[in-house]
């Protein structure tokens, strides 16, 4: 899907063909959107290839009339996913008259621009553009990983009396998501120091004082991640610790029954042989029995009690 984008008269509006100072917003990859691109940009299409690989890495890539930025941003795909919390690239073009964007999927940032959200975004101010997506996209890291704090604070109620692994597998999946948001986070702070050195933003100081605060914000993501990565993965060694002591108290449980019942059925056997036995004919034999049986339980629980078995 192809939709072409314009700051006119203080709004964002709609244009039905790209023109000086218009915004390209590329989602998906329709091969009828590919010929449009082919056929409308010319050489700038070889560079919009990239989009396509989800494994492609942030970088920055300077050409004679054109920049290209390849950023990745993180996406939500679902509590119920295999991977709830990924990340996926995001291709940038800013020539001399455009501003491009190429994403595979939907993405949270661009609908914020798309609506008119993001203060001071103008399609007309290209760099302007760019520094407000990248804080865009750090501050997005900074929501979803407070997303995933939340989250697995829920899981630890449920660890708590839990001997089963599928809350331990829920763990492991959002450390995964930590390790994909920490390499990307990294990825993506090499390239923005190495626009940093290109002084790309250096006609404009408020423009550099953005970029200082994409970077601060970037920074921060990561320190985030690595904590919340160190503590989950702690957790989760102390939760598997946790699931097999309460295992270990079920089954020391069970054994303490199992021993408790099968006390009064070893007195009973005995009277149960048919011979003769000692107070058999005595009316008071089957109260004795019970006596006995209900003592030797409780003397077998004071036992493992005194022993701290239980």
């Amino acid at each position: 899907m192809i939709r072409i984008y314009k700051n006119l008269e203080g709004q964002l509006q709609e244009l039905q063909h790209p023109e000086v100072g218009c915004w390209i917003n590329i989602t998906g990859s329709d091969p009828s959107d590919r010929e449009w691109i082919e056929q409308n940009l010319g050489e700038i299409s070889e560079s919009l290839i990239d989009f396509q690989d989800v494994d492609e890495m942030s970088r920055v890539e300077k050409e004679d009339d054109y920049l290209t930025i390849i950023l990745r941003i993180p996406h939500f795909t679902g509590v119920d996913s295999d991977k709830p919390f990924v990340t996926i690239p995001l291709v940038i073009i800013l020539t001399e008259e455009l501003i491009i964007t190429a994403c595979t999927e939907e993405s949270v940032i661009i609908s914020e621009f798309v609506k008119g959200r993001v203060k001071g975004a103008a399609t007309v101010k290209r760099n302007r553009f760019l520094l407000l997506l990248l804080l865009k996209t750090a501050n997005r890291y900074l929501l979803h990983l407070r997303n995933i704090n939340k989250i697995v604070e829920e899981l630890e109620d449920e660890l708590e009396n839990s001997l089963q692994n599928k809350e331990i597998m829920a763990l492991l999946k959002y450390e995964k998501a930590l390790i994909y948001y920490t390499t990307a986070l990294k990825s993506n702070e090499a390239m923005m120091e190495r626009l940093k050195r290109m002084l790309i933003f250096r006609a404009y100081e408020e423009d550099m004082e953005l970029l200082e605060d994409v970077l601060i914000e970037n920074l921060q993501a990561i320190e985030m991640t690595n904590i919340s990565q160190n503590i989950l993965a702690q957790m989760t060694e102390a939760y598997s610790s946790i699931i097999n002591n309460n295992m270990n108290n079920v089954i020391k449980f069970l054994t303490l029954v199992t021993i408790c019942i099968s006390l009064p059925t070893l007195i009973s056997s005995f009277y149960g042989m048919n011979i003769s036995l000692p107070g058999q004919d005595s009316d008071k034999a089957f109260f004795a029995i019970i006596a006995i049986s209900v003592g030797m339980v409780l003397a077998t629980i004071l036992f493992f009690r005194k022993k701290r078995w239980f």
